[in-house]
């Protein structure tokens, strides 16, 4: 391997990844390729936000307050996809080892008092500014949002059809016996 240091301006960058087996191998040049990926989007667009999960946060903040002016089952629908918007930061506590419950509460408290930019610090475990020190692509969060947002109105649609279904249907033959069954006892 040449190795050529302290040009001016390169035009070409190599990133060498060896590692035990294949498989690691592998899985770190995804990672690498992923992370190439998320630095190029957020230069593309220019646009980051805070991380930590402090978008997911705020979204079902906005969503539970949303849910508040409705009622029936489009608040219920409402609440409970605020409720899985909320998986985001749970599972980045899970994952850091944190207590979940805990990490969201900080969360909802720091959000509640005008944070926007309070994510979870997986470090300390506690709600804190991670603007700018910590940031993801708007694009990537923009996406993963709305396709939670399509997963979820599938869903409610599929079941809509189901029920929907159900009551088109008619009674069924055992329905049916019943029903003259207890026209013949009338008689």
């Amino acid at each position: 391997m040449i190795t050529i240091k302290n040009c001016k301006n390169p035009r070409v960058v190599s990133i060498v990844v060896h590692g035990g087996a294949d498989h690691i191998v592998e899985e770190m040049e995804r990672a690498v390729y992923d992370a190439i990926r998320v630095v190029q989007a957020s230069i593309e667009d220019g646009k980051v936000v805070a991380g930590g999960s402090a978008p997911e946060i705020e979204i079902a903040m906005e969503l539970r307050d949303y849910a508040s002016k409705l009622g029936g089952r489009e608040q219920l629908a409402v609440t409970a996809f605020a409720d899985a918007i909320e998986i985001v930061p749970k599972t980045l506590a899970e994952n850091s080892g944190l207590d979940p419950i805990d990490s969201l509460v900080s969360l909802r408290t720091a959000h509640e008092s005008g944070g926007k930019s309070m994510g979870l610090d997986i470090k300390t475990g506690k709600a804190t500014d991670m603007w700018p020190d910590v940031v993801e692509p708007a694009r990537t969060k923009r996406q993963a949002i709305i396709s939670a947002t399509e997963a979820a109105n599938m869903i409610l649609r599929i079941d809509d059809v189901i029920q929907a279904a159900s009551f088109q249907k008619g009674p069924s033959e055992e329905e049916m016996a019943g029903m003259s069954d207890q026209m013949m006892d009338q008689i």
